[in-house]
């Protein structure tokens, strides 16, 4: 990513070199909240499944979301003198990831996918946090509550993910083909019903049934015709 040109002016307690940095840090994570909506967006538009309205309706509240938080980065670098740039081209040029890789699939697989997406703009996020509470604080808070959410978000996601015993399906890939995989996988190992063991044919009766005692009385049990 292309350093941020040194502001005019910026927010009063901080330098304008702050005001620099800090829009620096802004800048790359208003591209990864515009990806993220985007990706969202996609998957919303691609799942399919059993399970596709669950997850087709739980990902529009997140991109709204994920949207009012670049807003708010956007008007957070304005603010600190900078200018946010929005546009697919810059978005392209100076983010540090690639495009999300799965296209039309089950809607496990797309969530084992969206994990790890979570997971590196989780993780990015935080390590913003860490820089942005050096110089400033009011950025760092911007960031912390952006985290709140998106955390939430991947727990939702995950949700679908977790078996009883709290492991998730996706757990040890390290790429979104492989998260999707393994996902897809181990939720169709549990939707195949077990084989059925054929029982064994009965045991043959060894000795014949005794035929049926002959009664003293042959008319004993006949019903009495007048």
């Amino acid at each position: 990513m292309s350093p941020a040109r040194t502001p005019r002016y910026t927010v009063p307690g901080l330098g304008v070199d702050e005001g620099r940095q800090v829009i620096d840090l802004l800048t790359l994570r208003l591209h990864a909240l515009n990806d993220l909506a985007l990706t969202l967006k996609h998957i919303h538009w691609n799942v399919v499944g059993p399970h596709f309205i669950a997850v087709h309706e739980m990902l529009d509240p997140q991109t709204a979301a994920v949207r009012d938080m670049a807003d708010a980065a956007a008007e957070r670098i304005s603010a600190l003198g900078g200018e946010p740039q929005g546009t697919p081209g810059v978005l392209v040029k100076e983010r540090t990831w690639d495009d999300y890789s799965v296209g039309r699939a089950d809607a496990i697989a797309h969530l084992g996918a969206l994990d790890l997406v979570y997971t590196g703009i989780i993780e990015d996020h935080r390590a913003a946090v860490e820089k942005a509470g050096e110089i400033d604080p009011v950025t760092e808070d911007l960031l912390i509550e952006h985290l709140r959410g998106l955390e939430q978000f991947q727990w939702f996601v995950r949700a679908h993910l977790e078996s009883s015993s709290g492991t998730l399906s996706n757990a040890g890939a390290d790429t979104e083909e492989a998260a999707a995989a393994a996902a897809q996988k181990r939720t169709a190992a549990k939707r195949t019903p077990a084989k059925k063991t054929a029982l064994p044919a009965p045991a043959k009766t060894a000795a014949k049934k005794a035929p049926a005692k002959k009664t003293a009385k042959k008319t004993a049990n006949r019903r009495t015709t007048r």
